[in-house]
């Protein structure tokens, strides 16, 4: 996916997946927590197996790690679990409550951002329709990494996400909170 076009499709085309099991009002739901998390992902995935180290040998060794561990990770924010889109694939049968641990190990900051998306309710939503495995398989292929996607063009990406799902609900894009938000945070 080499322009903005196809990636915004990209993501855009997961609605067709979960089309029988959200209503278009709620495609929102699925898609832009998915697409915040997979670029979290990119984001921190040159950095990962160093954080994982320091917080495996210093977890029981210093009262707070948030500060340390988000140096090793070089940004504001951190992820201590062992998982990454592909690994918690590698473990369908465990998936939701591996994926659930997963965003449970952001540090707090991004656990806050992260649960303005009620993404545990989504999650389980997703398991019950056996459609968990397919939404995150297809996020694991589109590479959302700083080196293939600038800050910018994730904003681009993320307001042109938000303006579909208002456009099917006539609603008002600059209401909502968008992308800026996160790259303030340094991604």
């Amino acid at each position: 996916m080499q322009n903005f076009g196809e990636k915004v499709n990209f993501i855009w085309s997961i609605a067709d997946l979960i089309r029988d099991t959200f209503k278009r009002g709620k495609y929102q739901d699925v898609i832009l927590p998915f697409t915040v998390l997979r670029r979290l992902e990119c984001v921190l995935q040159p950095t990962k197996v160093e954080v994982l180290e320091a917080y495996d040998h210093y977890k029981n060794k210093l009262d707070n790690l948030d500060s340390f561990l988000c140096k090793k990770s070089g940004f504001a924010f951190y992820n201590s679990a062992p998982y990454d889109f592909q690994k918690l694939l590698d473990d369908p049968k465990h998936l939701a409550a591996n994926l659930k641990l997963y965003i449970n190990s952001f540090s707090a900051n991004m656990r806050e951002v992260l649960e303005k998306f009620d993404f545990p309710n989504t999650i389980d939503k997703l398991e019950q329709s056996e459609l968990l495995f397919l939404v995150t398989e297809r996020f694991k292929n589109i590479d959302l990494h700083p080196d293939k996607v600038s800050n910018l063009e994730m904003g681009y990406i993320f307001e042109e996400l938000i303006r579909k799902f208002n456009e099917a609900l006539d609603e008002n894009p600059g209401e909502h909170f968008t992308f800026w938000n996160f790259c303030s945070n340094g991604m």
